[in-house]
């Protein structure tokens, strides 16, 4: 096992229902541990920075204006095999595809509004991190 961090943000949709506690305690009774939280608001400009590889795909548009629409709940979580843990516990990417009791199954809507998001690898992890946390912003 490796301790690792890794990156997860609690979407628009899911903050607007009122859901970000929810998650938080389910991230807590998984045994993750949060060193990092924010309540923000993502611009234009931060989301074609931090969806670089996904801008000039036909549904980034619509991926944009929906993480924009409202604020998100970004978190900086650390545990043994936290990456896979967080992707386990958040669910398939498509709601309807998710298991019980997943997050995504839960709170999400469509694949497209589906609740959270969560670093897939390491590379992104350390990435999507750094680029939302500063080294004094963690624990």
């Amino acid at each position: 096992m490796t301790l690792e961090r890794t990156f997860a943000i609690v979407k628009p949709d899911a903050v607007k229902d009122g859901h970000i506690g929810e998650i938080i305690a389910a991230i807590e009774q998984s045994g993750l541990k949060i060193v990092g939280l924010k309540l923000t608001q993502l611009t234009r400009a931060i989301c074609q920075g931090f969806y670089h590889e996904h801008v000039g795909k036909g549904f980034y548009p619509e991926l944009e204006a929906f993480m924009t629409e409202g604020p998100v709940a970004i978190m900086v979580l650390e545990g043994e095999n936290a990456i896979l843990r967080w992707r386990d516990l958040m669910g398939a990417t498509n709601p309807a595809n998710a298991a019980e009791g997943t997050l995504r199954k839960r709170f999400g809507a469509s694949i497209g509004r589906n609740a959270t998001h969560g670093s897939d690898k390491p590379e992104s992890a350390k990435f999507e991190v750094s680029y939302f946390f500063n080294a004094f912003e963690q624990m």
